[in-house]
């Protein structure tokens, strides 16, 4: 439970890291946010297989895939639910429109609250994972969120800043969306502890929804400014870097 818990801190803490480097840096080149982006893109990815939906299928027995299939898709569906709800972050980090400085408070505090919203299923991701009993793999799933959290946490700090959000009140902002992620990782956690029979589908559910946050946004994202090359070759090694990981500790 001590490592459970630590870890969540640690994937929660990487966004407050990630927005402590959006305030020493302020303006993060594209370029730059989109390969690190991409290799924790790769990271999540094989998380997401290796980690979740290929034991998925191992736990579920004779219905296995049946089950993984059909977690996939409803967590997926989950998160394209959310997206209905809550405006694509693509959108509200200005990808369409190069002008950040963009003064509508609102706007700027819905796209945190997109954030905050994201960050749930992907804490209940690394939680199940512990919940597996894998401890390895479940720290594999938790080290590629925690990647992809720490330039997400900096992409928070400008946007609030040019609104005229005050440099604390923009760092609270930023830890109360790890915060989501930190009791989002419990909530699996103890889900999967509880009801051990519900483990396949909610392997496969946190899988599916990783799927679709790289998908929808992650990789959309980091071909939006001209550095697909750079960003695939990234994934690429994202990817490679957790299979070799995967290969050496199993």
């Amino acid at each position: 439970m001590k490592l459970v818990l630590l870890t969540a801190l640690g994937v929660g803490g990487a966004t407050v890291i990630g927005s402590l480097i959006g305030f020493a840096f302020k303006k993060i080149s594209h370029k730059f946010s989109d390969i690190i982006l991409s290799f924790a893109a790769g990271v999540m990815l094989a998380a997401a297989v290796l980690g979740l939906i290929l034991p998925s299928v191992e736990y579920g027995g004779k219905y296995g895939i049946i089950i993984t299939v059909l977690g996939i898709f409803t967590g997926a569906f989950c998160l394209n639910l959310i997206d209905k709800l809550v405006p694509h972050l693509h959108k509200m980090m200005g990808v369409d429109n190069e002008e950040h400085n963009n003064n509508n408070l609102s706007k700027v505090l819905l796209f945190v609250l997109a954030i905050a919203i994201h960050n749930l299923p992907e804490g209940i991701a690394a939680g199940v994972g512990f919940g597996s009993g894998d401890t390895s793999g479940a720290l594999m799933i938790a080290g590629g969120i925690a990647l992809q959290n720490i330039p997400e946490g900096m992409v928070i700090i400008t946007p609030m800043l040019a609104a005229g959000v005050s440099p604390k009140k923009t760092l609270f902002c930023a830890m109360i969306t790890g915060l989501v992620e930190v009791l989002g990782t419990l909530l699996g956690f103890f889900a999967v502890s509880i009801a051990s029979v519900i483990l396949p589908f909610a392997l496969a559910f946190a899988g599916g929804t990783m799927l679709y946050v790289i998908s929808d946004e992650m990789i959309l994202e980091t071909h939006a400014h001209g550095s697909e090359r750079a960003a695939t070759y990234s994934l690429l090694i994202g990817f490679c870097v957790m299979l070799v990981t995967d290969v050496l500790l199993g």
